[in-house]
């Protein structure tokens, strides 16, 4: 392992030591590489024999984020066991499941589009570390493009967000999907399935604040702000004004208790991630007022340091009173977010900052050095067992809490994020590459609008001839799709100059059926 423990520690404790081997413990034996989200069962004093699953089960999120604190801590052998079990519980059209047994099986049935992003970052990673040779490349090549195609199918859109409650356009998926994309079109074997990926992953980046950005709402007034990234925002439908008027579902609160709210009134620290992955600067204006609305809502100042709730109303956590989460509760504070903020504050060059955060992030241990996936953020009570600042009864301990505080010692001896990928940084910060496109159209991203001086691509799941006009049916136009190589088949149309919308609609050509409906986008100035 690397020497990441050179500073002082808290006395009687190592905590880097404890992190590492908290890592190493969760891997099973019989199933190399395969990293158990956690020993423990949540709340499991109030539990029966019939909670069979727990934290005993492999998220492919969770596994990522500790093979990337392996990579970090220099354990390479490890982290790349992490990329086989990978590679061999991928299911065949590209995704992982939402989580599953040690062999594969899958437990729970969600769709999470961070968790088929999340590899290919791991693989991009481990590429930057130096850890893989040419001939392990081309063998994960075919599980890259394979996460790649159903991201590009599938995406932007998530089933669920990285917390596994609420679908649609969330900060944290969207950015791991580009970073992801452009990872996989640098592996790319040919020129045409590259551009593919980058056309893909440069529209979406730039339509980023038309999803979840908003001006001119109670909150901009409040804090005095000029706009911020919202939590989540529904997915687009054709006949949806915006996502960002949409309401979202608030999970684990009673009925009745606020369990629908405007998406524009609920924010989280997952924005972090637009900095995290590349895709904006930390400085942004956007980024810096949107800190200043989570910070007002969701920041908690504990005895160690601040901590962070996962967005405001959240019902994950235990009863006001202090009685177990069973279903309905109060979201506590989260130690792994801490971490997170710290890496903002390194990225945005406040290094003091960001080990302030850390020891704060230590100071959130239990007396034997283990993070909690929360800690109790009220008033104390002893009855329970619950001090404010310290473990709750939630996870303990957190595999990716662990890989979080492991990141994050990396990351402050090397003077900078070591998750980032070079990719999105050098396209989208240096380079500043705007997309080539006005557009996509898919039957499950049913855009209203698009840039009318730049190609509309519409996006089908079998060959068709789009059928288009662009003055309201006077004259036709039929544009036949070519195959993208990852499962889509594309058509760009490109509209005169001036035109306010295209009208289309497609022959399928596999059968020569119509589709039967038209389709309309508005062509923006």
């Amino acid at each position: 392992m690397l020497p990441l423990d050179g500073r002082a520690a808290p006395p009687g404790r190592r905590p880097y030591r404890i992190s590492t081997a908290v890592l190493r413990t969760h891997e099973a034996n019989s199933f190399p590489g395969g990293l158990i989200a956690s020993l423990s069962v949540p709340w499991g004093a109030s539990k029966g024999d019939g909670d069979l699953g727990g934290y005993h089960l492999v998220w492919p999120r969770d596994l990522v984020e500790a093979a990337g604190g392996l990579f970090a801590a220099g354990a390479t052998a490890d982290a790349v066991r992490v990329l086989h079990y990978l590679a061999a519980t991928q299911e065949a059209d590209g995704h992982w499941p939402q989580n599953c047994w040690l062999d594969g099986t899958p437990y729970w049935n969600g769709t999470q589009m961070d968790e088929c992003a999340l590899p290919i970052l791991l693989v991009g990673l481990a590429l930057r570390e130096g850890c893989l040779s040419a001939v392990e490349v081309r063998r994960f090549w075919p599980m890259v493009r394979r996460a790649a195609g159903f991201i590009a199918r599938n995406g932007p859109v998530t089933g669920q967000d990285r917390w596994e409650e609420d679908g649609g356009y969330t900060p944290f998926t969207l950015a791991a999907e580009i970073a992801a994309l452009l990872i996989a079109a640098d592996l790319a074997e040919g020129a045409e399935e590259a551009a593919y990926l980058r056309d893909t992953a440069d529209l979406w980046n730039d339509l980023i604040e038309r999803w979840i950005y908003v001006t001119d709402t109670p909150l901009v007034r409040e804090f005095g702000v000029a706009g911020y990234y919202v939590r989540v925002t529904p997915p687009q439908t054709a006949d949806a004004a915006s996502p960002l008027t949409g309401f979202v579902p608030i999970k684990n609160r009673a009925p009745g208790d606020g369990t629908r709210q405007p998406a524009a009134a609920v924010v989280s620290p997952d924005v972090l991630a637009l900095v995290r992955f590349g895709l904006r600067a930390p400085d942004d204006p956007r980024i810096l007022d949107t800190l200043k609305v989570i910070d007002a809502l969701l920041r908690v100042e504990l005895p160690a340091g601040p901590c962070w709730r996962r967005y405001n109303g959240d019902g994950y956590g235990e009863h006001a009173d202090g009685a177990s989460f069973d279903g309905v509760g109060t979201g506590r504070a989260w130690p792994l977010l801490t971490g997170e903020r710290a890496h903002y504050a390194l990225a945005a060059g406040d290094s003091a900052g960001a080990e302030r955060l850390l020891v704060a992030m230590e100071g959130f241990a239990s007396d034997e050095g283990l993070l909690p996936e929360q800690v109790w953020d009220a008033e104390d009570v002893p009855a329970r067992k619950l001090f404010r600042g310290h473990p709750s009864g939630s996870a303990m301990p957190l595999v990716w809490a662990h890989a979080e505080h492991v990141k994050l010692l990396r990351s402050l001896r090397d003077g900078r994020v070591f998750d980032t990928p070079s990719q999105s940084v050098q396209r989208y910060l240096v380079d500043k590459v705007r997309p080539r496109l006005g557009g996509t159209w898919r039957p499950n991203n049913k855009c209203r609008a698009a840039r009318g001086d730049l190609p509309l691509r519409v996006e089908l799941p079998a060959p068709a001839t789009v059928h288009w006009s662009d003055d309201g049916w006077h004259s036709l136009q039929n544009t036949p799709t070519h195959d993208s190589g990852f499962g889509t088949h594309v058509a760009d149309l490109r509209a005169a100059a001036a035109t306010e919308e295209v009208i289309f609609t497609f022959r399928w050509t596999g059968t020569g059926l119509w589709e039967g409906e038209d389709y309309r986008v508005s062509m923006l100035d």
